[in-house]
């Protein structure tokens, strides 16, 4: 079975739901959910589903990510992006495409697994 990194477009029960089975595996919780105002994707990370925090080098790491993004959806989408913020334990991205989500989610995922690795 595969696991599953992110959880996007759902109910809140779903993400309820989600939250919960991320507590019990000790896992980042992921979900990304269509922002009504640009279409794009509003991304979360949180990670006090889990017992780790992002190192600075891993928050780094991810702040390199969005900046790909960002100039992805100024270049080729013609729109601004509305902003990010990453810290040790949450972090959101509002505005990544649609055509990167799936990969942004999981190199996010795989990131913070990373940090994790390294401060256990």
């Amino acid at each position: 079975m595969t696991i599953r990194k992110y959880f996007g477009d759902s109910k809140m029960f779903e993400y309820d739901k989600f939250y919960h089975d991320c507590q019990q595996e000790n896992r980042p919780f992921i979900k990304a959910k269509v922002n009504p105002l640009h279409k794009n994707y509003l991304v979360q990370i949180d990670l006090m589903t889990c017992d780790y925090k992002l190192s600075t080098d891993m928050q780094d790491k991810i702040s390199n990510l969005i900046q790909d993004e960002i100039q992805y959806v100024k270049l080729n989408l013609k729109y601004s992006f509305e902003g990010f913020n990453v810290d040790k334990e949450l972090a959101w991205f509002d505005g990544v495409s649609s055509e990167h989500l799936d990969i942004f989610c999981n190199s996010l995922y795989d990131l913070s697994l990373k940090s994790s690795l390294k401060s256990n």
